[in-house]
């Protein structure tokens, strides 16, 4: 067991070490803050597409979904569902205009700054209060992140939970710190890649030392008759209800308010990417989802002990099917997950911090050098403060995940899709939606039973809407100066 861990150890060091090999080649890319924050918008395709996966997964595609369906069958698939085909729908629907928009919109680096030049925003009110729910939700985002980093080597190593968790936040804030929106991108594109890889391995092998399909699914069938079931969660043993349903499907729509991912779209190289892109994510995506539903499903019947915490199921496969030096990379896909989704929630904070706060607030005429070192300084800032979140070693990373996603994507959702598509639209507006959106998920979680049993992010977002329209219509129409540039990006 003792020599088992060595290797697996120096598996873990040696990828930590290219991933850090990465962040100062990164470095050496990175001159100014638009290179810093989206790397000179400069992305190809395949990483633009991969690393937007990665840093939306995280280590919920590997720990959090597995763990669903280890514990509540096929109904957890639901979930998966939403997600794929809000997958689809943003690189359809938002991809192209978001990074027509911001380059022109005096080219945007920011969520923030991007509402605030497109609405000419010069009260800084919606630069600030979008800059507050970033830093608000990220930071139980990103302390997600870190409580799976923490259960990855609590299960591998034994490792005590704290101990394990500062060991992969110093990890991320590394190479972070150094090489900024390219170094994150650029591994983001391997660990998506070791993600998937990941993921197809151990069900297949699963399946095959099962006996096959049938074989497969008479043992798990025998093992609780409700885990094949669509519409009963087998936990349980009930059927699902609507809420339920309706509940998970909605995580689709917090994709539209994602930061992290939204970033990936105004860094593409060129809206001509954008297609073959959208094809390589919703590939990545509905791959990687049906394995994550499969590892859970098959691990009911391959792994015979019960596990007290089945996010660890995946963890618990990967050492019972391979040697330690292949369980060493399969695992790092784990650490991948997590330092994938981590980093670039760390460098969306550490944007709305440097380019909404500081330059925008307290320092305009601060040079390039200088924001990007703030900017460096302000990752270490906010990991250091989602770190001491996720000291408590009872998180679940579903529960931390499904919070600040439907914040986000209540928040910023509505106001980004009326601000690409409605001209009517003003600054109050956008200014209304993000405020009742992200109130909206706060209040709402608080309160539980009956209607309120139904996820937060779908009162969120009709009720931004409403206040978006009815808020706009009220304050007057937008400056002529505002619609005609509207139209005329509309037509690019």
């Amino acid at each position: 067991m003792v020599e088992n861990n060595i290797i697996i150890g120096i598996t873990f060091a040696l990828y930590l070490g290219l991933m850090l090999y990465i962040g100062v080649l990164a470095w050496k890319r990175t001159s100014d803050l638009s290179d810093y924050i989206l790397g000179g918008r400069s992305l190809g395709p395949w990483t633009s597409a991969i690393s937007a996966g990665a840093s939306d997964m995280s280590g919920w595609l590997l720990l959090g979904l597995p763990g669903a369906a280890y514990i509540s069958g096929l109904s957890a698939s639901w979930i998966a569902i939403g997600l794929l085909a809000g997958t689809w729908l943003n690189w359809l629907i938002v991809a192209r205009r978001l990074r027509v928009y911001s380059f022109r919109a005096s080219d945007s680096l920011t969520l923030p700054d991007f509402f605030a030049k497109r609405f000419r925003d010069r009260t800084h009110l919606l630069r600030v209060v979008s800059a507050i729910f970033i830093l608000l939700f990220f930071l139980f985002y990103t302390s997600s992140g870190l409580v799976a980093g923490g259960k990855l080597f609590e299960t591998v190593f034994g490792f005590d939970y704290r101990i394990a968790m500062t060991v992969g936040t110093l990890a991320i804030i590394s190479y972070t710190f150094f090489g900024g929106f390219l170094a994150v991108s650029w591994t983001d594109l391997i660990q998506g890649l070791m993600m998937a890889v990941a993921l197809l391995i151990v069900p297949v092998i699963a399946l095959t030392e099962l006996g096959g399909f049938a074989s497969s699914g008479s043992q798990i069938l025998a093992e609780n008759p409700d885990m094949l079931k669509w519409f009963t969660d087998a936990s349980t043993g009930e059927a699902l209800t609507a809420v339920g349903i309706i509940s998970s499907l909605a995580w689709g729509l917090g994709y539209f308010g994602q930061p992290h991912i939204l970033a990936r779209f105004a860094a593409i190289r060129s809206e001509k990417d954008i297609p073959t892109a959208r094809r390589i994510a919703v590939t990545w995506s509905g791959l990687t989802l049906i394995c994550a539903v499969a590892v859970g499903l098959l691990g009911l019947v391959y792994v015979s002990r019960d596990l007290g915490d089945g996010e660890t199921i995946f963890m618990v496969m990967v050492n019972a099917i391979f040697h330690p030096v292949i369980a060493g990379v399969l695992l790092a896909a784990i650490l991948a997950a997590v330092m994938s989704t981590a980093d670039s929630q760390l460098l969306v904070s550490s944007s709305a911090l440097t380019d909404d706060f500081y330059k925008a607030l307290f320092r305009k005429n601060a040079t390039e050098n200088e924001l990007v070192w703030v900017g460096r300084f302000s990752v270490v800032g906010i990991a250091l403060v989602a770190y001491l979140l996720a000291l408590n070693p009872d998180s679940t990373v579903l529960s931390l995940v499904s919070y600040a996603w439907a914040g986000f994507g209540a928040a910023f959702g509505p106001a980004l899709i009326m601000a690409l598509f409605w001209r009517r639209m003003n600054q109050w507006g956008a200014l209304a939606g993000i405020l009742v959106g992200g109130i909206t998920v706060v209040v709402w979680s608080k309160v539980s039973g009956g209607i309120f049993d139904l996820y937060e992010i779908v009162p969120g977002v009709i009720f931004a809407y409403i206040a978006i329209v009815v808020v706009s219509l009220v304050t007057g129409e937008p400056s002529r100066e505002i619609i005609e540039e509207f139209d005329s990006l509309k037509n690019a």
